[in-house]
C-alpha cells in the first residue's frame, strides 16, 4: 500500500513537471551549431523545457525576427544586432550578455597552415571561402583581418562566399575552395589551422538576448539563465570560445 501510494506521488510529481515544461525557439548564429545541439540537450535534462534550434547566419536571422518569426531567443555572432534588436523594439531591455567570444581561422584540407600568413601572401591557390560579411561576423573579421594584412584587393577575386559559416566550411571540406575563414571551433582537432591574430580583427563577441515575443515564455527565460550557468560556460569553453 505505502509502495503504491509512493508510486503514485512520483507519477504525479512527473505529470506536473510534464506540464510545466515549456518549449523556446531559439535562433542561433551558424558557427555555434554543434555548441548549441549540445546545450540544448542539457538545458532540457536540467530543466524539463524544450529548445527548438534554428540555424542561419546573423543577418539572416536577424532579417526574420524583424519580420516576426517566432523566436524567443536570439543567439548572434556579433554584439551589435541583439542591442540594436532591443532598439528596435524586438529585444528585452536589460537582458543582452556575452555568451561567448569567437577566434577565426583559416582552414584548409590540401595547404600546410603552419604560418597561415605567409600562405595568403603567396598566394599558391585558386579559392578561398569565407562567409558573406554582410550577414555573417565571421566574414566580416576576415575582410577586416585581410585589409590589416593589406591583402584583400590580391586575394578578394578568389573569394568563394559561403551564406553563412557552415556553408563556408562545406566549401573547404568538399575541394570547392583550398582554404577558407571559419570559426575556430568548427575545426578544434583537426590538421592545418591556423588561428588568425586577434589585433587584426574586431572581437567577436557573440551576444544574446531575450525577445519581446517571448518576454512571458519560462522556458526562454530559464534557457537565458541556463547560458549564464557554470555548466554551459565550460562547455562553450571547451568548444573553443572565451565566456567572461
Amino acid at each position: 500500500m505505502i509502495r503504491a501510494l509512493g508510486l503514485a506521488l512520483l507519477c504525479g510529481i512527473a505529470s506536473v513537471a510534464s506540464a510545466q515544461a515549456e518549449t523556446v525557439n531559439v535562433a542561433v548564429a551558424a558557427n555555434f551549431t554543434a555548441v548549441a545541439e549540445e546545450l540544448a540537450a542539457l538545458f532540457k535534462a536540467e530543466t524539463g523545457h524544450d529548445a527548438v534550434l534554428s540555424f542561419g547566419a546573423t543577418g539572416q536571422l536577424y532579417t526574420q525576427i524583424t519580420q516576426g518569426a517566432p523566436f524567443g531567443v536570439f543567439l548572434s555572432a556579433d554584439d551589435v544586432r541583439p542591442t540594436q534588436a532591443v532598439t528596435e523594439g524586438h529585444g528585452v531591455d536589460g537582458s543582452v550578455f556575452t555568451y561567448a567570444i569567437g577566434q577565426l581561422a583559416l582552414f584548409s584540407t590540401s595547404l600546410d597552415l603552419a604560418d597561415g600568413e605567409a600562405v595568403l601572401r603567396a598566394g599558391a591557390y585558386e579559392k578561398i571561402a569565407i562567409a558573406d560579411p554582410a550577414a555573417a561576423p565571421y566574414g566580416a573579421a576576415a575582410i577586416e583581418a585581410l585589409t590589416a594584412l593589406d591583402l584583400r584587393a590580391a586575394i578578394e577575386p578568389k573569394f568563394v562566399t559561403g551564406a553563412n559559416i557552415t556553408q563556408t566550411l562545406q566549401f573547404v571540406d568538399t575541394g570547392n575552395a583550398e582554404l577558407g575563414f571559419v570559426a575556430a571551433s568548427q575545426v578544434a582537432g583537426r590538421d592545418s589551422v591556423w588561428i588568425v591574430p586577434a589585433d587584426l580583427h574586431a572581437p567577436i563577441r557573440q551576444d544574446a538576448v531575450l525577445l519581446r515575443s517571448a518576454a512571458n515564455n519560462p522556458a526562454a527565460a530559464a534557457f537565458i539563465d541556463f547560458l549564464k550557468s557554470d555548466a554551459a560556460r565550460e562547455r562553450i569553453a571547451a568548444a573553443g570560445y572565451s565566456v567572461e
